[in-house]
């Protein structure tokens, strides 16, 4: 079995990124730039926004982060996003989620131009993906993506089997694979016999929330599983694959941690730069 090291292959990712912020830099005399707005004091985003700020100076982009107290008004957020819509400086721009409930997340999300949405959340950026145009992908997806692309470069004819139907990951993810020439069948918490048709999957993309939820006896010899889940349970932090199970009849299977979790900050730079590149055009 190929343990799938997220951790490495984002770092290899990373590597590759500085040498093309470099490039860019040297033809433009300017580098991306990404910023984050962050709003409150929730300790998980706190920690991310660290996370990815350190990625982005590591890699060399200009980076800021603009924090606001959970308390501030949706008037002030969007007109700042819009601040930020008209600055040159700014290649890509993210507000972190969740939001306070006062806040409309649908609103935030339209606010962002699509040219500047590296989340990749604006319904123009969906409809484009889903249409097989160019567009920012949800960097979660685009990483699970990559990973799989480094266990098997071929994906025509596969059969994936996508476990979530999120805006954020369930449904660009089956995109992705649908680009790739895959068949994909997308099920969810409700689906019946779900154990049934993941058995059919060439590829497993588990993405629902529901602790160690795919089996071994789920999971045919030599599938490639990726886990997307962070649950936290009695015994820590578990993915939605029971690990030690599937990892004894797949043929490859990401940890968690280390495993899509690295990947989703790198895919962000990733997206930031191409954002800057689709600028400049």
């Amino acid at each position: 079995m190929i343990l799938i090291d997220g951790k490495k292959i984002a770092s290899e990712l990373r590597e590759e990124l500085k040498k093309e912020v470099s490039l860019l830099k040297s033809k433009y005399k300017k580098v991306p730039g990404l910023t984050v707005i962050l709003i409150g004091e929730l300790a998980p985003s706190k920690i991310y926004v660290k996370n990815k700020e350190k990625s982005a100076n590591e890699v060399g982009l200009k980076s800021d982060i603009i924090k606001y107290p959970h308390t501030i008004d949706e008037k002030t957020i969007l007109e700042k996003i819009k601040e930020l819509n008209n600055d040159e400086s700014v290649s890509g721009i993210l507000v972190q989620l969740p939001l306070p409930k006062h806040i409309d997340k649908q609103k935030v999300i339209e606010t962002i131009i699509p040219s500047k949405d590296v989340d990749g959340f604006h319904p123009e950026n969906v409809g484009n993906l889903s249409s097989g145009y160019d567009s920012s992908v949800p960097c979660t997806p685009l990483g699970c993506y990559l990973l799989i692309k480094k266990i098997e470069p071929n994906l025509s004819g596969k059969k994936a089997v996508v476990i979530g139907r999120s805006n954020l990951n369930g449904k660009p993810m089956t995109q992705l694979l649908l680009k790739e020439n895959c068949t994909v069948t997308i099920t969810h918490s409700k689906t019946k016999y779900l154990k049934e048709e993941c058995l059919k999957g060439d590829i497993i993309v588990a993405a629902v929330g529901i602790p160690e939820l795919v089996r071994g006896d789920w999971v045919k010899k030599d599938a490639i599983v990726i886990d997307v889940g962070i649950n936290k349970t009695d015994k820590g932090i578990v993915g939605d694959v029971n690990f030690d199970e599937v990892s004894k009849v797949a043929k490859a299977l990401t940890p968690v941690p280390g495993g899509v979790g690295p990947m989703t900050i790198a895919c962000l730079l990733k997206n930031t730069i191409d954002c800057f590149k689709r600028s400049q055009k």
